[in-house]
């Protein structure tokens, strides 16, 4: 099978040269990359030179106009009988395509997604945060995992469609704020076959920071309620668990001016759920450092997405 690799980037590109240096070393090479540089300050072309004789590479730029609308436009001119994406902060393993290309052959499907995983040589933060976002305590284990809630829907860090689920989409109809989500949920609707490829996964960098990924997390909880406008049943329990923990965060602030015991009770659940993840952490990554930051990274998490989920789920009820 040929595939083709979209990778939209927007001031990376020392992201980029690490993503292309992961493609020259697959085992199965039967596929093309495509970067679309989408309106860039500070591009990648420079980056192009170096891997042009390796890779099966062309590079595009265009104006900005975000990366689900980049996507599609690399779709547009994809050769391939699938199409890949990755975010341009993935660094993808060597077995990568040959996993996908034999899982393929074997099991039909129109659309796949894979895990993310952080490599040891990624910061302190970077492997707290990566921990966070695939923690039982924080996500239900629903991330990259055999736990899920109804239909798999891929994520655009790591994801594969049929040329034929492209063309019966159109692709991406919002370019921010959920549009992987938007286009998962649309793929199924549509009847195409989905599902989860364990062994494809990515070392995803994420972000270098706990500010940088509050900014993140702020947005993902704005994009949820983003989707509910095209899907309103797609918010689900597991998503309120955020709303839940930060409301009730806020509020026990307040349970000494009613009772001090109620305080206190609720200062005891909430560092024994932290503790929890604390050994969590210490136990899979195996790194004191790690886990002490990845209590930081959970609470950042949780709160972050639950503010965005509360600031526009505000905003959708007034502007009704």
């Amino acid at each position: 099978m040929f595939f083709s690799v979209v990778i939209p980037v927007y001031n990376r590109p020392d992201e980029v040269d690490e993503l292309l240096e992961s493609l020259t070393k697959q085992t199965y090479s039967n596929f093309e990359v495509l970067i679309i540089e989408d309106g860039s300050k500070f591009d990648c072309e420079f980056v192009m030179d170096k891997y042009g004789d390796v890779l099966n590479l062309t590079y595009y730029k265009k104006p900005n106009t975000g990366q689900g609308f980049s996507r599609n436009y690399g779709f547009e001119r994809a050769k391939g009988e699938y199409f890949v994406v990755f975010d341009s902060d993935c660094i993808i393993p060597e077995h990568y395509f040959e996993t996908v290309n034999n899982h393929l052959a074997e099991h039909k499907l129109d659309a796949y997604g894979g895990p993310d995983r952080a490599l040891k040589t990624f910061t302190i933060t970077q492997r707290a945060i990566s921990y966070s976002m695939t923690s039982l305590f924080t996500t239900g284990g629903i991330r990259g995992g055999k736990k899920r809630m109804g239909a798999f829907h891929p994520r655009s860090f790591n994801m594969g469609i049929s040329r034929k689920v492209f063309e019966s989409t159109n692709g991406y109809i919002i370019t921010r704020m959920g549009e992987d989500i938007e286009f998962s949920i649309r793929i199924t609707e549509k009847g195409f076959k989905t599902g989860l490829i364990e062994d494809a996964y990515v070392y995803h960098k994420r972000r270098t920071s706990l500010s940088q990924f509050y900014k993140q997390l702020h947005f993902f909880g704005r994009a949820r309620i983003n989707i509910s406008r095209f899907y309103p049943g797609e918010i689900k329990v597991v998503h309120l668990f955020p709303v839940i923990f930060t409301l009730g965060f806020i509020a026990m602030w307040l349970l000494p001016f009613v009772s001090t015991h109620l305080f206190l009770l609720a200062a005891f659940l909430v560092t024994f759920y932290f503790s929890l993840i604390f050994l969590d952490s210490l136990f899979k990554e195996k790194s004191f450092p790690v886990a002490v930051i990845s209590v930081g990274a959970a609470f950042t998490q949780l709160f972050a997405y639950g503010i965005g989920f509360l600031q526009e789920g505000w905003r959708k009820i007034t502007k009704k």
